[in-house]
């Protein structure tokens, strides 16, 4: 069995792609294909004709008109799916765009219009297919474009790496590896030397300067296979607000003495001025390759540990550990359109029922009550904000305080149990806004929020495909699709989030647990 250099990925499984009884395809062996289509999720599809028929190949990040070098990484009787290893041949819609080409921004070469299309395309046919939805198009209104296409990010993470990819020779070489990790690999680092586009360019210009004073310390980048090393990660946080820019640098324990950490500091204070907010060294022992450490400690070596973002007038002071959204920008049009939509329940003209008082808009899976607060600014009704995570309950309520937001309050519980807990809502639950994570919300869980028996759903989804899914079941139980948006919050990848409105036109069953 052969090894990658430094690592112990096999480069030759003994497993095979089987077509009817010919065997097709080794696990993790490399081919050479031509994209001829796209799914949902940015994934490249490639059709090899068989003496069974077409046999179809996923190549996640691909582009139809590309010809690509792609490797399996599972296999089934009638498709494979595969990681996307090099395009070897660009499609005639990409163009240049100057910056240097990242994991993180796999279309960026393609035309931004092209891109929106194909999301549009690609999205609304899941909730056909998936969803049932027979004329999707009666109540899809549009898609929202992000107002920057370029630089939007306001986080990133860069990994160290004593493995480095070079993009020249596409070998894997000894080294300090500072950047981000090559497609496919977790061991390996490709340098970044110049902006990428999607973060801050006075950042990430900086990067060589900054590769250079870590290499000059003497202290080795982190080698992911050994699990050995001292430089691990740096993370960055800028404010789309005020430009401020807070960082982390992960470290191990392992040659701390011989760290100077003042000097780190005022390299970035010459190299940022005013614009640097906050350093924080987080000391990371775990063999894990993650940023956030299960033993370890994080201190503030200079300035704040915080920054503040601004949405919708309403100020949050941000940590670097916080969930905040990565294109404020964008979020600020997303949320825009949830307020709308909730507005609109007290709009006659809908066909809905008016809002009363003593009714309540409900913030589910409220985090640290981003939507709560603005649904209370802008509609004047009555939020409620829940989460079962307490410590983001107790930064909602800290937030609501400071920016001077009263008619909204944050409970942590449970959604099954919201309504045993807190008997006073019942009945009085007029709209309900959504925005689980990306894996979505379980069945037990949506059967939760059914209970509550809400006249609206306004549901906020970074993965159309399981809101699709769920679309199913909220239709089962009374809840018709009434209006569709898609979102475009990441430019250049394969990411796109949905808005879908709810209405219950029948009363909701009643529901074991």
């Amino acid at each position: 069995m052969r090894l990658h250099h430094g690592t112990n990925i096999p480069t030759d499984w003994h497993y095979l792609c089987v077509v009817g009884r010919e065997r097709k395809f080794r696990k993790n062996e490399a081919l050479i294909l031509d994209v001829e289509d796209i799914a949902f999720g940015g994934k490249g599809i490639a059709r090899i004709t068989t003496d069974k028929g077409p046999f179809v190949v996923f190549i996640q990040n691909a582009f139809p008109g590309q010809k690509v070098e792609a490797r399996v990484v599972k296999c089934k009787s009638k498709h494979a799916e595969c990681r996307l290893e090099e395009v070897i041949q660009r499609s005639p819609s990409e163009v240049d765009h100057g910056f240097q080409e990242i994991p993180g921004a796999p279309y960026a070469r393609v035309p931004l219009e092209l891109q929106h299309k194909t999301k549009e395309k690609t999205a609304l046919d899941l909730y056909e297919r998936i969803g049932g939805v027979d004329d999707v198009q009666s109540v899809y209104e549009g898609f929202i474009a992000s107002p920057k296409n370029w630089h939007y990010r306001n986080k990133m993470e860069y990994s160290f790496s004593a493995i480095v990819h070079n993009p020249k020779t596409k070998e894997k070489e000894d080294g300090f590896g500072f950047g981000f990790k090559k497609r496919g690999t977790w061991w390996a680092v490709e340098n970044l030397n110049g902006d990428s586009g999607l973060y801050d360019a006075q950042v990430e210009n900086f990067m060589p300067t900054l590769r250079g004073w870590f290499e000059e310390t003497n202290l080795p980048a982190w080698h992911p296979p050994k699990r050995e090393g001292f430089y691990r990660f740096l993370v960055a946080r800028r404010s789309e607000a005020n430009e401020k820019l807070l960082f982390n640098l992960v470290t191990s324990s392992d040659g701390l003495e011989s760290f100077d950490r003042q000097a780190f500091v005022e390299l970035l204070k010459s190299a940022f001025g005013e614009r640097l907010q906050g350093v924080i060294h987080t000391i990371n022992d775990d063999k894990g390759d993650r940023v956030e450490a299960r033993s370890g400690d994080s201190e503030l070596v200079y300035g704040q540990a915080f920054i503040t973002e601004t949405l919708h007038e309403l100020n949050f002071d941000i940590e670097m550990s916080s969930f905040f959204q990565t294109n404020p920008a964008c979020a600020e049009r997303l949320y825009a359109e949830v307020i709308a939509a909730v507005s609109a329940s007290d709009d006659a003209s809908t066909g809905s029922k008016p809002f009363h008082t003593g009714e309540y808009i409900m913030d589910l899976f409220c985090g640290t009550g981003t939507i709560a607060q603005m649904l209370a600014r802008h509609t004047g009704k009555e939020i409620i904000g829940v989460d079962i995570v307490e410590q983001a309950i107790i930064d909602a309520r800290k937030s609501a305080k400071n920016n001077g937001t009263e008619n909204v309050q944050f409970h942590a519980a449970d959604v099954g149990k919201f309504l045993l807990e807190f008997p006073e809502y019942k009945g009085r639950i007029k709209s309900i806004v959504l925005d689980p994570p990306r894996a979505g919300i379980s069945p037990k869980t949506l059967r939760k929020v059914i209970r509550l028996g809400a006249e609206r759903l306004v549901y906020v989804s970074c993965n159309p495909a399981t809101q699709a899914r769920d679309i199913v079941t909220l239709r089962e139980f009374g809840y018709e699709l009434k209006r569709l948006k898609l979102v475009d919050q990441f430019p250049h990848t394969a990411h796109v989030e949905a808005i879908a409105v709810f209405e219950k036109n029948l009363k909701a069953s009643n529901l074991d647990e």
